[in-house]
């Protein structure tokens, strides 16, 4: 069987491009198409791939960029490309890899994270939410459009896996798939991390610097209550974030598997203040036997076991407002009770690859 993957782009390292390089390892022959590809930016396992990018590669020098182009230079960049001879297309997807043109008869399966946020929840970006008259007029006409094309495009897609029931919805109300859709959850990389009796006195936050991340609430919290933080990551907020901390915290990026693995591994608590879709980087802190102060809502909901409803195996401690009060307030009772780190491994071990490469091909044989 001749496969081929599509992933949105390979521009940096987030919870997407782990799914995708699972899906690679699974399908080590498959080439992956992508809109952009800067080795730098991402995981270095992708240089062992077969990559193949978009035109729009010549444009796309940076994240930023790749953001700021990609309507309508990027949309127009993945419909080019066209893709002929396979027996099966995997797209690992938000946004664009739903948009190569696929040769009729061919398998197509989606891994979907979430419907494209920008043609589907707008709201969830402060530049949009915040213009107003001609700018908003602007991106209204842009979400208009973009909406109608990931509607279309999603038409061709024979099958949808989503990441979890919260996802399967959306995906459900977005697209209205021809098939039900199975929920396959991400894998966390168990090999990579392992429990460490020596903690030390710092919380870890891992994450890409965006709005939606909520750094910015970790920062505060933290510059409030004195503790010492490690946020390890970069994005559009750097300088941003970088100015508004103390010097009670410290930023590290580009770090090694194995450096970025010992934070884990150290730290005394993990903290994650986002509501996210899913979030790879809580069930990381588990598998190194480590704890998560996590907001209530969202993926960890699935992943995550809270402390208030059970106390030997819990993994997590939630708190239930992004607010620096809540997040504090949080951290004070975290302090103040134990948690077992073989119950966290073991809770990780519950998401490991091979769980997920198994899921995914029983349904992919399924299909057949």
């Amino acid at each position: 069987m001749k496969v081929a993957i599509i992933h949105d782009d390979l521009m940096r390292r987030g919870g997407a491009e782990k799914v995708a390089k699972t899906i690679s390892n699974l399908y080590p022959d498959a080439p992956i198409y992508t809109l952009a590809y800067r080795p730098e930016s991402t995981y270095p396992e992708f240089k062992d791939k077969n990559i193949i990018t978009s035109w729009f590669q010549w444009f796309a020098r940076n994240e930023f960029l790749m953001k700021w182009l990609f309507f309508p230079l990027g949309l127009l960049a993945m419909r080019s490309i066209k893709l002929k001879g396979y027996d099966l297309v995997i797209m690992s997807t938000t946004y664009c890899a739903k948009y190569v043109k696929i040769q009729p008869g061919t398998r197509i399966v989606a891994y979907c994270y979430t419907p494209f946020r920008l043609a589907w929840n707008p709201m969830s970006y402060d530049i949009y939410k915040n213009s107003k008259g001609s700018i908003r007029w602007v991106f209204d006409n842009v979400v208009t459009i973009l909406k109608n094309v990931d509607k279309k495009a999603s038409t061709q897609i024979d099958y949808f896996i989503a990441m979890t029931q919260e996802t399967r919805e959306r995906l459900i109300a977005a697209y209205h798939p021809k098939n039900n859709i199975p929920i396959i959850n991400p894998a966390v990389e168990l090999s990579n991390f392992s429990i460490s009796s020596k903690i030390e006195d710092y919380y870890l936050l891992v994450s890409r610097f965006e709005p939606y991340k909520k750094v910015d609430l970790a920062i505060e919290a933290f510059n409030k209550n004195g503790r010492h933080l490690i946020i390890v990551g970069r994005g559009s907020q750097k300088e941003k974030l970088i100015g508004l901390a103390g010097k009670n915290i410290e930023f590290r990026e580009n770090l090694s598997d194995l450096e970025l693995a010992k934070l884990y591994e150290n730290c005394r608590g993990f903290i994650f203040p986002q509501y996210e879709d899913y979030g790879i980087t809580p069930l990381e802190a588990n598998a190194a036997g480590r704890p998560v102060i996590a907001y209530n809502k969202g993926g960890v909901l699935d992943t995550m076991i809270p402390y208030h409803l059970d106390r030997k195996n819990a993994t997590a401690y939630f708190f239930d407002e992004q607010s620096v009060e809540s997040l504090n307030r949080a951290i004070n009772a975290f302090e103040k009770v134990n948690f077992a780190p073989n119950k966290m491994r073991a809770n990780a071990e519950r998401f490991s690859e091979k769980r997920f490469k198994s899921e995914l091909k029983n349904f992919i044989d399924s299909i057949e």
